[in-house]
């Protein structure tokens, strides 16, 4: 091949890489490790997990290590004895080189939220029968300064049963529900990992003392397993 030819070759897949690269999400170099199975608990026994801690981190804090404001709603559920919640959805966040959706739910009173709830914008009704309402301004600002009470983990990439165990070690309990979602539990960590047969991965963290909540429906109407030596479920 002519030497020129080669060299256009080389230059043009430099230009093609360097392209890449400029399109990549850039990581941020704060020093925090935000990898999904860092967990730990600390002397308030509050989770620690994206370098945030639940209970202490605001979606201020949040928002400052995304880099986006993320999308907040407010739910209103009338069978549940929580009536009202608030979630805020950031989509294709990049954090240890891995891609992920994140939904965080603020740790806001019940009576605070009722009250936003009647100023709330705009009403729509969901499928499962509950309400979503968009927020007015000012109250998203105040919810912006209140501390997380849970974080929802959704990596785009599938995982199974083998890499979970190598990455999150062997879970205390497991779970599995009527739809065949299995939930590995880790009370201690406040972490509960969905795993459905196609290798879809769902991972709630909260405190340690909030972990019972969370899991009591799944307790309704799922069946238990036990881990074997292999690490997988063998169901009773």
């Amino acid at each position: 091949m002519d030497r020129k030819i080669i060299l256009y070759v080389l230059v043009a897949a430099a230009l093609g890489f360097t392209g890449i690269m400029m399109l990549m999400p850039e990581e941020r170099g704060d020093g925090q490790v935000r990898l999904p199975w860092v967990v730990s608990v600390d002397s308030q026994g509050r989770t620690q997990v994206f370098g945030f801690t639940v209970a202490e981190t605001t979606l201020t804090d949040i928002r400052a290590v995304f880099g986006e404001e993320g999308k907040i709603n407010l739910f209103s559920h009338e069978e549940r004895k929580d009536r009202f919640s608030v979630e805020a959805y950031f989509e294709q966040v990049y954090l240890g080189g891995l891609r992920a959706d994140f939904v965080i739910t603020v740790g806001a009173e019940q009576a605070e939220l009722e009250a936003m709830y009647e100023r709330g914008l705009r009403i729509s009704q969901l499928g499962s029968g509950g309400k979503k309402v968009e927020l007015a301004p000012a109250d998203i600002d105040t919810l912006a300064k209140i501390p997380i009470r849970a974080i929802t983990y959704l990596p785009w990439k599938s995982l199974d049963a083998e890499i979970l165990r190598n990455r999150f070690g062997q879970p205390d309990e497991m779970l599995t529900e009527e739809t065949g979602v299995t939930h590995w539990l880790y009370p201690d960590k406040g972490m509960d990992i969905g795993l459905d047969k196609d290798g879809g991965v769902v991972i709630q963290y909260v405190n340690p003392a909030h972990f019972q909540a969370l899991i009591a429906p799944l307790r309704e109407g799922s069946r238990q397993s036990e881990p074997t030596k292999s690490g997988l479920p063998k169901n009773r």
